[in-house]
């Protein structure tokens, strides 16, 4: 079963999607399998981390712009702001796609893990995910 989740656009950051994730999951009655998630963008990512302290999702954003700056003069491909190619840049260094196990009819998440949609544009668009969840 592959199904679309549009997500609206976010700010450039990461934002917890578990719930959105947990939910499919959930319609889909599946008791053991697998949940494989595919963003279907060049400019933002999906990874999975720590759902408990802000802290480290603060971290991890600052240090990821740190390492991939804005107006780099090695860029060509600017025509869509300066922070497009950091983007590209960004999901390349991070995943577009993630795979899950099912237990119990639940993502079989650790305690202090959450799925995350990493947005690396200041203001992305709406992103739309496929979300396969086989037996």
């Amino acid at each position: 079963m592959v199904v679309s989740l549009t997500l609206s656009p976010k700010k450039q950051g990461l934002h917890n999607i578990t719930g959105q994730i947990e939910a499919q999951v959930q319609k889909s009655g599946v008791d053991e399998g697998l949940c494989t998630l595919f963003v279907k963008h060049t400019s933002a990512s999906l990874i999975i981390q720590e759902n408990a302290d802000p802290s480290a999702k603060r971290d991890l954003e600052n240090w990821l712009n740190r390492l991939v700056k804005e107006n780099d003069p090695l860029y060509t491909h600017t025509l869509e702001g300066s922070d497009d190619m950091p983007a590209h840049i960004k999901n390349v260094l991070t995943s577009t796609s993630l795979a899950i196990p099912i237990q119990r009819g639940k993502l079989a998440l650790g305690i202090w893990q959450g799925i995350y949609l990493w947005e690396h544009r200041h203001q992305g668009g709406g992103r739309e995910l496929a979300i396969h969840i086989s037996h």
